[in-house]
């Protein structure tokens, strides 16, 4: 068993670290955040040195390597920052619905233009009166000919908003068929369609550079060559990306949780109270001590969820435990950073307060907490009688 990294993943962690202290300028961070602006030029320029979809096959602008590179980038990202880290991290979220089941047209047309930094890709499942539950969708596709006719509306949508330029949409195709996740279809809806539109969803606790939408389908038309994979098969098809985004949300969480421990750390060692350096006392080393811990562990199943997908297993009991693991990680972490600076901890020019912030989604997008657990209960206790 090895537990060392490969020596071309070592060198695409320094390749982020480097990147990250050349370009994440803590000035110009805390103008975005201001702003409530997308940090484009950083995208632009983390797209140009391939960390965006850097699991995407050379033909399509990747680097053809796999997950666990891919998770590597993001957790060194949201270590750099948690908030300019998961707008990088998310530029190419539910690509891998593409780039698993669409054609080699779609992925030809799509997919570079992810990797290169031209377009963000979204996935829309979430609905306002459904939630978690993807198993019923009051979203529709209809067939006309040769066309798809939607109708219907989508919450919570990553990336959506003026720079999308697609959105893969789960649809319910057959409205007879019971139950009814049977007949769900996954279909590319390009982002200037007529009939499609998207409203900010409005202020939010933290990720606050990131659009969120509503998105709305009203009779929107698009090619029947627009449906991703087979007819009928979308909920199967996303049920298997979650497998593999659910990674990706760990290493946000371990990045996240790994970058406020770090600004944590410099700070009892710099900080003087009672004429001793706050490292010293051992209350606040027991704290580091705990916190170091917690992220070694979520790391161990973060890298072991990534490094088993790698080798063509899909294992939802592991990728739901590191998601649900090292989502808690960040936001205890977070938490017991901010104790340690105590008032300066509460204030926006020390970030803590921001990664924790940032941390609460990692314990809700991808599926909340609760859905983690079900899945691991599920795995762990097989059929009931």
């Amino acid at each position: 068993m090895e537990f060392e990294l490969s020596k071309s993943q070592k060198e695409i962690q320094k390749a982020v670290r480097d990147f990250v202290k050349g370009e994440f300028k803590k000035d110009a961070i805390e103008q975005l955040v201001e702003e409530h602006a997308y940090p484009t030029a950083i995208w632009k320029k983390a797209a140009d040195l391939g960390f965006i979809g850097i699991h995407f096959p050379e033909a399509y602008s990747g680097e053809g390597l796999g997950v666990m590179e891919n998770i590597l980038v993001a957790e060194e990202l949201c270590r750099g920052d948690s908030s300019v880290g998961a707008c990088l991290i998310l530029a190419d979220f539910a690509s891998e619905i593409v780039l698993h089941f669409g054609s080699d047209e779609m992925k030809a047309k799509w997919l570079p233009k992810v990797a290169e930094g031209e377009v963000l890709s979204c996935g829309a499942f979430t609905e306002p009166d459904h939630g978690s539950d993807i198993t019923r969708m009051d979203t529709t596709a209809v067939r006309d000919g040769d066309e798809w006719v939607i109708n219907g509306s989508k919450i919570f949508i990553t990336n959506g908003g003026e720079m999308a330029g697609f959105y893969s949409v789960l649809c319910q195709t057959d409205q007879e068929i019971s139950p009814s996740h049977r007949g769900m279809s996954t279909i590319l809806v390009e982002a200037d369609r007529p009939g499609l539109s998207t409203v900010d969803v409005g202020r939010k606790m933290g990720i606050q550079l990131m659009d969120t939408a509503e998105v709305i389908f009203k009779d929107v038309r698009v090619p029947v060559d627009n449906l991703i994979g087979e007819e009928n098969r979308g909920f199967y098809q996303v049920l298997e990306f979650f497998d593999e985004s659910r990674i990706l949300i760990a290493a946000q969480g371990l990045g996240t949780a790994q970058g406020a421990f770090d600004r944590a750390l410099k700070y009892t060692k710099s900080r003087e109270q009672f004429g001793k350096k706050i490292a010293t006392f051992q209350a606040n080393q027991h704290k580091l001590a705990d916190m170091a811990t917690k992220i070694e562990m979520a790391r161990l199943l973060t890298y072991k969820a990534a490094w088993n997908f790698d080798q063509g297993r899909i294992d939802p009991k592991l990728t739901s435990m590191a998601k649900m693991v090292a989502a808690r990680t960040a936001v205890e972490v977070c938490d017991e950073a901010i104790q340690l600076l105590g008032g300066y901890g509460y204030m926006a020019e020390y970030e803590v307060e921001r990664f924790y912030r940032d941390a609460k989604i990692t314990e809700l997008y991808e599926g909340t907490k609760e859905i983690q657990k079900n899945t691991i209960a599920s795995s762990v206790m097989g059929k009931l009688k």
